[in-house]
């Protein structure tokens, strides 16, 4: 609970920021001062307090927060990114426009001496255009230039014109996201060569699926679409990678349930997210068993199919380093250490970057999940900074690592350029 607090701090912060940007490029730069921008500068507070308010909500079961709050998040970013990316040419756009007028500002030609008359002096009003007459200085025209070069009519518009794009493009791409997410996954079949893989294994099976994320936004219905799609599959074996959950037992029990009807040959196999840790690892750990699937948990289970062996090991979480007992963290050694070096060995671990640390031990194959393919462009760059592989096949110090994109979604219900994803791993024999 202390790693969400501190999460949602963090997130609060930054979230702030972003929006007090958001306001002044979608508020401040679009209205003249007055009641519409007082109303956006309350909509801009209130929808900052909206994106804490969903992560601490849903943690407390007030569900209804989800949708709004999520969604919200969603546009925000793709807001953000857009005027981020306006930035450049519309700077461009206002020197050009500063220049322009600049140019056409017309020149202040020198007064033409006038003649004095001698003595005496008269009262008549003096002719218009004369030096000295008097009277109040003409207004500026609308659109005219002020003394900074600037002209705030054709300002005003430029800002509004960014903001529609912005706009449009923003909730554009939010909503071809949502229908993405909750769309059906996609099957990535993928074969890859171990050269210590038995000729008689060659071809065996792995339905690969990671951060199915049940939680305020996805339910039983979810679960059935995915055990229904892996069990199409026919599969040797079944590798469910982590972030199952986002929630307790009590809350998603029921939502789980439908893990027992998985299908394969010689076995489904689990290993624990850091969402399982957020959740009640311990309490996971025993309904995943109650279900079926074999709680991977620092070990190693061998699999003899076809006349050949192979060693399928499962790690905790990196995030749970540090921890004891059932929610242990990860140990390399006790599920690799002792364990017979001609055998292939497929080591099933939530995070790709697991593989530093599993290079050391000769696993021949990690199979993992966590990154979800980046979820949203162009946050798959960022990812990179943080893992050695964002999505599909790679290799790290010699071990190939495959990480499935996710079936499901964390945060916004949203997934650009990121499908969601069930892999069926092919193994081949070198």
């Amino acid at each position: 609970m202390l790693a969400v607090l501190g999460f949602v701090a963090v997130l609060a912060l930054t979230t702030g920021l972003i929006h007090l940007y958001l306001w002044k490029r979608l508020v401040r730069d679009t209205t003249h001062p007055g009641r519409w921008r007082r109303v956006g500068g309350i909509a801009a507070l209130v929808l900052a307090l909206l994106v804490p308010a969903t992560l601490l909500g849903t943690q407390a079961g007030l569900y209804w927060l989800a949708w709004p709050g999520y969604l919200w998040l969603a546009v925000m970013f793709y807001l953000l990114v857009v005027l981020v990316v306006l930035e450049v040419p519309m700077l461009v756009t206002r020197l050009v426009l500063r220049r322009r007028l600049a140019a056409a500002e017309p020149t202040t030609a020198a007064p033409e001496p006038v003649l004095v008359a001698a003595a005496e002096p008269t009262t008549a009003a003096p002719e218009p255009g004369l030096v000295g007459a008097a009277g109040p200085p003409e207004p500026p025209a609308a659109g005219a230039v002020t003394a900074a070069g600037h002209d705030p009519g054709r300002r005003l518009l430029l800002a509004r014109g960014a903001a529609i794009f912005a706009g449009l493009t923003a909730t554009g791409i939010t909503g071809y996201g949502v229908r993405t997410a909750l769309g059906p996954p996609r099957l990535d079949r993928v074969q890859i060569p171990l050269a210590k893989l038995p000729r008689s294994m060659d071809g065996l099976r792995i339905a690969t699926v990671s951060d199915i994320h049940l939680g305020p936004l996805r339910g039983r219905a979810h679960t059935e679409r995915i055990v229904a799609a892996i069990n199409r599959l026919d599969a040797d074996l079944v590798a469910v990678v982590g972030d199952l959950v986002d929630g307790s037992v009590a809350e998603l029990g029921p939502a789980a349930a439908p893990l027992r009807d998985l299908r394969s040959r010689y076995g489904n196999f689990f290993v624990t997210g850091n969402h399982e840790y957020y959740s009640g690892v311990e309490e996971w750990v025993q309904e995943v068993d109650r279900l079926g699937l074999r709680v991977l948990q620092n070990q190693r289970q061998e699999i003899r199919a076809r006349g050949g062996v192979l060693d399928v090991a499962g790690v905790n979480d990196l995030d749970a380093t540090g921890t004891t007992g059932l929610a242990a963290g990860p140990d390399f050694a006790a599920a690799l250490g002792d364990r017979d070096p001609s055998r292939p060995v497929v080591l099933l671990a939530h995070q790709p970057l697991a593989a530093v640390e599993a290079a050391h031990y000769g696993v021949d194959l990690q199979l993992s999940g966590h990154t979800h393919g980046g979820q949203v462009v162009p946050f798959n760059l960022v990812v990179r900074l943080a893992q050695p592989v964002v999505s599909g096949l790679g290799e790290v110090d010699g071990t190939k690592v495959y990480v499935t994109n996710g079936a499901g979604f964390w945060g916004p219900p949203v997934r650009v350029g990121a499908e969601p994803q069930i892999s069926l791993v092919e193994l081949r024999s070198a």
